[in-house]
């Protein structure tokens, strides 16, 4: 007779006393240091502490109070950090012990360390002076919906584990999918539905690897070398990595050129004859990604007429539309998806733009093998997660869809405003159209200037980081010079930071290797200081009071 074994743990997590063996311990005698002065209390004593329980739950809620309080404050104060890091690299291993402490440390001693020795080594994603790459979002709903997840611990394996949580992801990425006016085929309730990844970089090798096991399902497992991807130089780089981990060889992904003629999108007849080719070479076309929002330029591929293409040639067609995927809740910038109903899987990112703290990555897909439950672990690469639909949740009940789309626009009307400010300025060009929040401009250089303006925007570029008031990033289409890169929506805009500013006079101690970059500097931020600020005071109350401080 064969039986089934069951299993126990007895590793509980209980907030009950700790069973010890010594007496003493058990009394909650005090436990001497270990003597190493970097663990040490800052006033020079020996390190004492009680034991510890894993989870008590009066010294839980006197630390999380604090803890509320030392967030809380830094945001109020946040502005005043230099937004860029202005560490060296290995800063932290003169600060920090190189083994860990043998006996506890006490609370305040650690908060007074993240004080001194962390915060000066990060660069403040939410700072207001933020204007770098895609900004990570955030908000008090948010935060709380973060808190409430560790505080359960739930660890998503199968549907049994924890029945709300997979349930809730189900509601709340069908809810968000009814925001974008999703085709009904990516919904749950079709053959299809939604689930939270980590980052874009998941979904698409998520999606990558379904579509070669669809693929090879057909053709044969040895047909793995013939697979073909097709991208564009515009393509998020995640996409390279999924490939060599799907074992899709480099010589068969297709990076296909795009220029100013279309705006840096992929062109449809590009693609065409590319996939006409390696189908005459006798290879299999397997993975198109058209992007919504790319990152250099937030370009958008016609996706209509790629979704035709790849329905033509049963080509599974990944849409990435991680940032501006956000600006499709309304209505007016919908239109960009249309062609999705012939797509495979849809990748947004709420962490990008939506008021959702990192990580939260929604990723729909057209057709799943789930039966009666959804076990999230087969939508995923690993076996558990986190419980990341209650942020989500909680950051679409307490804002509402309109407050949401209310933010998105007021974003996009401040890009749009200083996008004119910049075509105003002859000393600044545009250098790509704004389509969402992102503008992509550049110092004119002198006439006959040796490699059209790309040292003097680098340079520029270098001084206004490294003076630790504002960061930007940059970026270079199809071999242009370097693009200044500046996004104007942020979380914690509030009106005395959209004001005139005097980011002129702040940076007059930086050092320039150049009195023509030093003026340019000071009509740079002479004029971007003004890009936000044509509103008057009473309508800026009205436009930001709608969304809490963080």
């Amino acid at each position: 007779m064969c039986s089934l074994p069951f299993f126990f743990s007895l590793h509980s997590f209980s907030t009950r006393s700790l069973q010890m063996n010594s007496e003493d311990l058990l009394r909650g005698e005090k436990m001497n240091g270990n003597g190493s002065s970097k663990h040490k209390e800052s006033n020079g004593k020996s390190n004492q502490s009680y034991l510890r329980k894993p989870l008590d739950v009066e010294e839980f809620r006197k630390h999380a109070h604090a803890m509320v309080d030392f967030i809380a404050d830094y945001y109020h104060n946040i502005e005043n950090f230099p937004v860029l890091s202005q560490v060296q690299p290995d800063y932290l291993k003169s600060l920090i012990p190189d083994s860990a402490p043998q006996h506890p440390e006490s609370f305040e001693s650690v908060l007074a360390d993240v004080k001194e020795k962390i915060m000066p080594g990060l660069t403040h994603w939410y700072s207001p002076n933020f204007y770098a790459y895609f900004c990570s979002s955030g908000s008090t709903a948010s935060f709380l919906g973060e808190m409430l997840s560790s505080g359960f611990a739930t660890v998503g394996l199968s549907w049994i584990t924890s029945p709300a949580a997979t349930e809730l992801e189900t509601i709340v990425l069908d809810w968000l999918a009814k925001m974008l006016n999703l085709p009904k085929s990516f919904l749950s309730s079709g053959k299809g539905g939604g689930v939270i990844q980590g980052s874009a970089s998941e979904a698409v090798l998520v999606s990558l690897l379904a579509a070669r096991d669809k693929v090879l399902k057909k053709i044969g497992a040895e047909s793995l070398s013939k697979l073909v991807v097709y991208v564009s130089d515009q393509t998020h780089s995640s996409i390279e990595k999924a490939c060599r981990i799907a074992g899709i060889h480099q010589k068969n992904v297709r990076v296909l050129s795009t220029d100013s003629s279309t705006h840096y999108a992929l062109s449809l007849e590009i693609a065409r004859k590319y996939i006409v080719a390696d189908i005459c070479d006798g290879l299999h076309p397997l993975f198109l990604c058209a992007t919504i929002g790319t990152t250099s330029t937030t370009a958008v591929d016609p996706l209509y007429e790629l979704a035709k293409l790849a329905r033509e040639h049963d080509i599974w067609l990944h849409v990435d539309a991680a940032y501006a995927g956000s600006a499709c809740i309304c209505p007016e910038y919908q239109h960009y998806l249309d062609g999705l109903e012939d797509a495979d899987s849809f990748n947004m990112n709420p962490h990008k733009w939506l008021l959702t703290n990192f990580d939260c990555s929604a990723l729909w897909v057209k057709a799943s093998d789930s039966k009666l439950v959804i076990d999230y672990k087969d939508w995923q690469i690993p076996l558990g997660s986190r419980f990341r639909s209650l942020k989500l949740w909680m950051v679409l009940r307490l804002y509402g869809i309109s407050n949401l789309q209310a933010y998105i626009r007021n974003h996009i009307g401040l890009a749009q405003h200083f996008e004119n400010l910049v075509t105003r300025d002859n000393k600044f060009e545009v250098m790509a159209p704004r389509t969402f929040a992102l503008v992509c401009f550049r110092v004119l250089p002198p006439a006959n200037d040796p490699d059209d303006g790309y040292t003097l925007n680098s340079r520029l570029l270098d001084a206004v980081n490294e003076s630790g008031h504002i960061y930007l990033s940059h970026t270079a289409s199809n071999g242009d010079p370097g693009v200044g890169r500046s996004i104007t929506w942020r979380t914690l805009v509030k009106e005395d930071q959209v004001r005139t500013r005097t980011t002129s006079s702040r940076l007059a101690s930086t050092r320039m290797t150049s009195s023509r970059l030093a003026s340019t500097r000071t009509a740079f931020f002479g004029q971007a200081s003004l890009g936000i600020t044509s509103s008057s005071p009473a309508s800026l109350r009205a436009t930001f009071s709608i969304y809490p401080p963080v």
